[in-house]
């Protein structure tokens, strides 16, 4: 088992996450979250794999990034969660969508990343709109 002697290298970068559903102050659990990498600006993505948020709402198992990484991705297949919950009818004066329908069925974030630094980039998520940050 790694003991974090990547970061130590600082040969590649390193990258967590969670979900925080803002509409019920908790985690967001089940959400499948993708990883993706590449190494410079004009460097076609490599796909590099997935998980799901546990019950705290954490991926506590993406793939490592590749040496050379410079910039990541991370995909949130949000479709599933909201529906599930149906959280926006709970908003009183949300706009009405059909019981299939999530406003936001998957959020992309893509970010740059320094060899050797850790990224925790939480996803702050409700039915009509989400914000993102480097998290520590």
């Amino acid at each position: 088992m790694s003991t974090g002697t990547t970061a130590s290298t600082g040969s590649t970068a390193s990258v967590s996450t969670h979900i925080l559903d803002t509409t019920v102050g908790r985690p967001a659990a089940g959400v499948p979250v993708t990883l993706a990498a590449r190494s410079g600006s004009g460097a076609g993505w490599v796909a590099l794999g997935g998980s799901l948020t546990d019950t705290d709402g954490r991926c506590k198992d993406l793939p490592a990034l590749p040496e050379a990484t410079t910039h990541v991705r991370l995909g949130f297949e949000t479709e599933a969660y909201l529906v599930s919950k149906k959280q926006a009818e709970a908003q009183q004066d949300a706009p009405a969508l059909r019981d299939s329908d999530a406003f936001f069925p998957e959020v992309a974030i893509t970010f740059t990343v320094t060899p050797g630094e850790h990224y925790h980039v939480p996803l702050l998520l409700n039915p009509f709109g989400y914000s993102v940050y480097r998290g520590s």
